[in-house]
């Protein structure tokens, strides 16, 4: 709950960094967006004091002098690709994405589908695209790319693309998700400038790993947790190293890129703007860290989330063992063990004594609750009630809500909706919470705490459903469950 990060320096010094980067290219700039541009809830986790809305915010000072390219892969039209945390198709999403921008006062001036050949769902969707009014361009698969760099640097390579029109000293380059084309777009963008006279910079806008904070460091060691999937490692950036003596931080794949992109650089104006991939980052974040050791166990908390997450993946069969190896090999190298997140112990100890589900909730001061299954309640909404009890200072026997109102419900559930499970849920608890308030001054007072709960850490003995899920992720608590079922069924 303390601060450990000044957000307002932060919009203050990255809008002004990134004002700068434009002007050292003639004002002309295209800049290559990673991660989320709204709803950063990692960062907001691992460095508090973040908005999840900071980097809109910081692009919102920019409005006037931006816009955004959308850039999707054709293949990933062709074969539906979900995006997971949203359950839509890429294709989906750029239109979800324009809408949000708009919505928040940004000016999309385009779509670029990428490595188009053709294909029916990607010429569909342009088609689409083009009746709402949104203007659509190709880019090609490049045969030899990226290390044929003679032919992609030609009119046979980058020459092919459909050249991008755009009115803004600053374009934003932004995908749904990762292998969506948007450093190649941003190439191909720069090799085409060149030819008209116009010599475009590029620059790269990435908060993690933050480069000048240590390599272990905690919070890019967080990073390297979030993402254990994709097996990114952080490293110390070699060409800044030998460049400047200065030892920064980087990932393995701009590293690895870079000698290509150099020598992409030369074949376009003739000589490297940048002497290292950190040089290319516009990212200011690691400036505005004001508490270190806030910061430093906020990521020890997000790493054991990610842990147990990747523990929760397994057990389902949608996550690897490489996964949760790699997350135990961070723990180990930050001297990381289960037991500094409070509420495991509280929950797992009380479903020990007990025999069924349990949870335990952190609150804002640090006192923990806990929650255990009953024959009207499940663990995970016993926690809740018992949470905004003790928060409002309404006494442990008072009834929030009335067995008496539980017992309909559980009937309307197993009778007449095939229910099996006559237990209330989360959301379903908080249903008839604010139905007894209308009626019941502790029950509204109950209801009024739920915003403190945002940023508390709760821990369940057994894997929720994904409506208790959701609901938690809604209410802003931080969720981290044992790898197990409640029940030994086969099919969940």
């Amino acid at each position: 709950m303390k601060t450990g990060f000044d957000n307002q320096k932060y919009l203050t010094t990255q809008s002004e960094h990134i004002r700068n980067r434009i002007s050292q290219f003639g004002n002309k700039l295209y800049l290559e967006f990673g991660g989320k541009l709204f709803d950063d809830y990692h960062a907001s986790r691992v460095l508090p004091g973040f908005q999840p809305d900071s980097k809109l915010k910081m692009l919102l000072q920019l409005a006037d002098q931006s816009e955004i390219i959308i850039v999707i892969n054709a293949a990933d039209i062709e074969k539906n690709k979900i995006r997971h945390d949203l359950g839509i198709t890429y294709d989906m999403d750029v239109l979800r994405l324009i809408q949000e921008y708009r919505d928040k006062g940004l000016y999309v001036g385009s779509v670029v589908i990428t490595r188009y050949a053709g294909q029916s769902s990607a010429s569909l969707f342009k088609a689409k695209l083009e009746k709402l009014g949104i203007r659509v361009y190709r880019h090609y698969p490049i045969e030899g790319y990226p290390n044929n760099i003679s032919h992609i640097v030609s009119d046979d390579g980058y020459g092919k693309n459909d050249y991008i029109e755009t009115a803004r000293p600053l374009v934003i380059i932004t995908a749904p998700g990762p292998g969506s084309g948007k450093m190649a777009t941003c190439l191909s963008q720069l090799y085409h400038e060149n030819k008209r006279g116009i010599k475009a910079g590029y620059a790269k806008f990435e908060t993690f790993p933050i480069w000048n904070i240590p390599l272990k460091h905690p919070v890019n060691l967080a990073y390297e947790a979030a993402t254990a999937d994709l097996n990114d490692v952080n490293m110390i950036d070699p060409f800044h190293l030998e460049a400047y003596g200065v030892t920064t931080v980087n990932y393995n794949r701009d590293v690895e890129i870079y000698p290509v992109l150099a020598a992409m650089f030369e074949g376009i104006y003739g000589y490297c703007p940048y002497k290292s991939p950190t040089d290319m980052g516009v990212n200011m974040a690691g400036n505005c860290i004001i508490d270190d050791e806030v910061c430093k166990e906020a990521s020890r908390q997000e790493i054991l989330r990610r842990y147990y997450q990747a523990l929760n993946r397994l057990a389902k069969d949608e996550g690897s063992r490489e996964e949760v190896y790699k997350i135990e090999l961070l723990m180990k190298q930050s001297k990381i063990t289960p037991d500094m997140r409070l509420v495991v112990a509280a929950a797992n100890d009380l479903a020990s004594k007990n025999g069924s589900p349990a949870a335990a909730l952190e609150l804002p001061d640090g006192r923990i609750v806990t929650g255990k299954t009953s024959a009207l309640l499940g663990a995970s909404a016993a926690a809740l009630l018992n949470a905004v009890k003790e928060i409002g200072g309404i006494a442990d026997q008072t009834h929030l809500i009335s067995p008496a109102f539980i017992e309909p419900i559980q009937g309307l559930k197993t009778c007449y909706l095939g229910s099996r499970n006559p237990r209330l849920h989360t959301d379903e608890v908080l249903i008839a919470l604010s139905m007894c308030a209308a009626t019941d001054r502790n029950a509204r007072i109950a209801l009024e705490q739920l915003p403190k709960l945002r940023g508390c850490q709760v821990h369940t003995s057994v894997m929720l459903s994904e409506v208790d899920i959701k609901v938690f992720s809604k209410l802003g608590l931080e969720l981290t469950s044992e790898p197990f079922y409640e029940s030994k069924k086969i099919y969940h």
